[in-house]
């Protein structure tokens, strides 16, 4: 049962971690507003029962304190337009007198935002007095920022202890989070699926040998699948590799069939003659990939075989592109894994899409609605399923 949904915020000043670090441009303007809108039904709830909501969030990375060009000020009538014209107020200052006078001064029904956490080094140190600072000026503290929740920051761990536990929880955004990751780590249905893309092994060996103890299938993409071509003796021409990671992919192989895990890598791909939109381009085997020339995505017969395996999932994760989607010649199976998912989705299966690449590949082919949830997390989903203990998740649970 959800506590947030159960708990009435009639008369409480709501202290909520958010994650506001959305991207903007010369002229301050939200180029990317995803991230506020995933906690907008957080904070509809509170106001609705007749609470308060004090935001906090950092920005970008300060290196010097206070700056302009990372202030949330610049989100302030964003922020108002979401909320459908409820009243937010800034306040200068995340902690000290501004702010404290600020959330004295709140009405039910009213927003305060303040200013960037990372404004003060103190944040990033996880520092208890200043996480004091910021628990003062609520009297219920709730996780919403499931992108940071990997970070054991004063905002998103520490602060949670100067809440007693009836007074602490998750927001919807975080709940929503964890229980999709739940469900795939430990209430799964299999088969199981999980599909990885991205550039590099070595920025995924952990969450490899995690799954490989839970899935029935471990699909490999993207530009790490010719690190473990290459290791099995293929030529691969220019495409790329991590020529110290070659013992690993082996190792990786031989535990998948030690363990039963079907591990798929793919047999073609569109190869180019240089890292361009306009390259030259042509189908090739992956058992012989002509010299210089690299491999830049999935070509039909491994669509085929991937597809296939899908759409014989109950349960699929995914998380890295099969290629440069990015480029309109080179998208063709990021395309196609992510309607195959789409399809397995609509006969039942459990989808949950993470990782930015992936997540910015299903907003561009228009299909985030139609797959069972996609995270706003990337390295928090991540480190998750590397089997980590996340300190965000940890602070409330405890």
């Amino acid at each position: 049962m959800s506590k947030f949904s159960n708990y009435n915020f009639k008369g409480q000043k709501a202290l909520i971690r958010v994650d506001f670090n959305v991207p903007l441009n010369d002229q301050f303007e939200i180029t990317d507003d995803n991230r506020m809108r995933a906690a907008v039904p957080t904070i509809q709830k509170i106001l609705a029962d007749g609470g308060s909501v004090i935001l906090m969030s950092h920005l970008g990375r300060p290196k010097d304190g206070p700056t302009d060009k990372y202030s949330l000020k610049h989100l302030v009538n964003h922020l108002v337009k979401l909320l459908g014209g409820v009243t937010v107020k800034f306040a200068e200052d995340c902690i000290g007198p501004k702010a404290e006078t600020a959330a004295a001064h709140l009405q039910p029904g009213e927003v305060l935002l303040l200013e960037n956490l990372r404004f003060h080094k103190e944040e990033e140190k996880g520092d208890k007095t200043f996480a004091a600072q910021l628990a003062k000026l609520g009297t219920v503290y709730v996780n919403d920022a499931f992108g940071t929740a990997h970070r054991a920051h004063a905002s998103t761990a520490v602060i949670a202890a100067d809440f007693p536990a009836d007074k602490r929880m998750f927001g919807l955004l975080m709940e929503a989070e964890v229980n999709s990751a739940e469900k795939v780590l430990n209430n799964t249905q299999r088969p199981f699926t999980a599909i990885l893309g991205g550039a590099k092994v070595s920025d995924k060996i952990l969450i490899i040998e995690n799954l490989l103890d839970r899935a029935n299938n471990l699909i490999i993409g993207g530009g790490m699948a010719y690190t473990f071509l290459k290791a099995q003796g293929k030529e691969i021409g220019n495409s790329l590799v991590e020529d110290d990671k070659l013992d690993l992919a082996l190792e990786l192989l031989a535990k998948a069939k030690a363990k039963g895990v079907n591990l798929l890598i793919p047999v073609d791909s569109v190869a180019a003659d240089k890292f361009a939109a306009d390259a030259n381009t042509q189908v090739v085997s992956n058992d012989n990939i002509p010299a210089g020339w690299m491999g830049l995505d999935i070509a039909a017969k491994s669509i085929a075989l991937f597809s296939d395996v899908i759409a014989n999932s109950k349960t699929i994760l995914w998380n890295g592109p099969m290629g440069v989607f990015e480029m309109p010649a080179f998208q063709g199976g990021t395309k196609a894994v992510a309607e195959a998912i789409v399809l397995a989705t609509e006969k039942g299966a459990f989808s949950l899409v993470g990782g930015g690449d992936s997540v910015a590949a299903v907003n561009q082919f228009g299909l985030a609605d139609k797959v069972s949830y996609v995270s706003t997390g990337g390295g928090a989903l991540l480190e998750l399923f590397e089997g980590k203990v996340l300190p965000g998740i940890a602070a409330i649970q405890q």
